[in-house]
């Protein structure tokens, strides 16, 4: 059955939840590692710390993707319960965040707090998928890119903003973090619930409610289905695994040590000198935030990119840009100057958050959209264990520890992912997106 058309403000309405998860990710990229510095972590160490995010998205994104799959009810629906759990959580955990008082503390929340993300991610991605026709998926992915750089762009320039207007100290971190910890926390659960009040979600036909109840759900149920699903995965999937993992362990790279690389560029310091590195700190959350704000500006521009030519060329083209971004990034001494080297990776960061489940959305069956989009997030934190695991002892042994070095190598490793995205062959067709594999490599 046909989908109908949904208006702009349909489509909007249905996306402004990932405001309030983008908002908390934000504060993870910009504030949780600079937090980890003030707690007393060694530069070597933060990799390690950050293994939160991509183990939890291992497991908890794909179990939670096929739980959705085989979920309805009629009062809560299939998706809107999984999501709504985890933006409560995510709010308890930024809530209590800024009390932390030692290291193993901040850790520990985080460790949640990547629980209730995840738990959200995935199923709202198949939310879209399940709404939209193939017509409108574009604009719907793209308004996820959207609202990722808005909501990211409001938690980047709280960390500047904020301490401003709010002077001293509570505990052990400057009290201005306690409000865009506050703030976060408001807006994870507020965003969430105006999505679920405002869109309803398609009920199943009798056919696949009759499928749903042949099949059930156990214990082991989600690991077999994940398991069939990976053995029946698409080929443009496994050549978008290759480019996932460039991207994402360059994604960490540049969010562990963007702080520190300002820092030493600008100011000639490190986090020992505390006061000189709460400024550098709190200029990165409002270049973070301008890169944020170009991605909310072009994300639907890119839509009409992709109807022009291909998914392929749209991403490989804002890999490029980020790359070139990150490349010049840490030999900057001007502050100022720090905003356009970041745009380019404001672009690629719009593309990042769309364009890449428009590739696959076309490939995989509708009634497994939540497992196959959770086994997308498997190729996005695979990279990043990787990258918490064996980053620390690259950056001691082969980079000096040197945060601007780090960054530099993000930008030669989009390069990588950017080429890789040109074994990816797509194409469009009178308006709608398809995708075929090139024949070679």
């Amino acid at each position: 059955m046909q989908k109908p058309n949904l208006t702009f403000a349909q489509i909007i309405n249905m996306n402004v939840g990932f405001f309030g998860i983008q908002y908390s990710f934000g504060l993870q990229q910009s504030a949780v590692n600079p937090i980890y510095d003030l707690l007393g972590a060694q530069p070597h160490e933060i990799p390690l710390l950050n293994l939160a995010g991509p183990v939890t998205g291992l497991i908890v994104q794909p179990i939670i993707g096929a739980l959705s799959d085989k979920t309805w009810s009629p009062r809560f629906g299939r998706r809107k319960p999984y999501f709504f759990v985890g933006a409560l959580l995510c709010s308890i955990a930024l809530f209590f965040y800024p009390f932390s008082s030692a290291l193993w503390m901040a850790v520990g929340l985080l460790w949640i707090l990547d629980v209730g993300n995840n738990t959200a991610m995935e199923p709202y991605r198949a939310f879209i998928a399940d709404k939209l026709n193939p017509q409108q998926q574009p604009l719907g992915f793209q308004a996820q890119s959207f609202f990722t750089g808005f909501g990211q762009t409001l938690a980047n320039v709280s960390l500047f903003v904020f301490p401003l207007l709010i002077v001293g100290k509570t505990g052990s971190l400057p009290t201005w973090v306690y409000a865009s910890f506050f703030f976060g926390s408001f807006c994870s659960i507020a965003s969430i619930w105006w999505s679920t009040r405002t869109t309803p979600e398609i009920p199943p036909t009798q056919e696949e409610l009759k499928q749903m109840k042949s099949t059930g759900i156990n214990l082991f149920s989600p690991f077999i289905e994940i398991g069939k699903a990976i053995t029946d995965m698409p080929k443009v999937m496994w050549r978008l695994a290759l480019v996932y993992l460039f991207q994402w362990y360059a994604l960490f790279c540049y969010w562990q040590n963007a702080s520190k690389s300002i820092a030493l560029s600008v100011w000639n310091t490190t986090p020992a000198n505390e006061e000189l590195y709460q400024k550098a700190f709190s200029w990165t959350g409002l270049v973070n935030g301008w890169y944020n704000i170009v991605t909310f500006l072009t994300a639907f521009s890119l839509v009409w990119f992709v109807k022009k030519t291909s998914p392929k060329v749209v991403h490989f083209s804002c890999l490029i840009l980020a790359a070139i971004g990150l490349l010049f990034f840490p030999f900057i001494e001007n502050k100022y100057l720090l905003f356009p080297a970041i745009t380019g990776f404001g672009v690629g960061w719009a593309s990042m958050m769309g364009i890449p489940y428009l590739m696959v959305v076309s490939a995989i069956p509708k009634e497994r959209y939540g497992v196959y989009m959770g086994i997308v997030n498997m190729m996005i934190v695979i990279p990043m264990i990787l990258q918490n695991l064996t980053f620390g002892y690259i950056l001691q042994n082969f980079l000096g520890n040197h945060a601007g070095y780090a960054v530099a190598f993000a930008g030669i490793l989009l390069l990588v992912a950017a080429l890789a995205t040109l074994l990816i062959k797509s194409t469009t067709q009178q308006g709608e997106v398809t995708l075929t594999q090139s024949s070679g490599h």
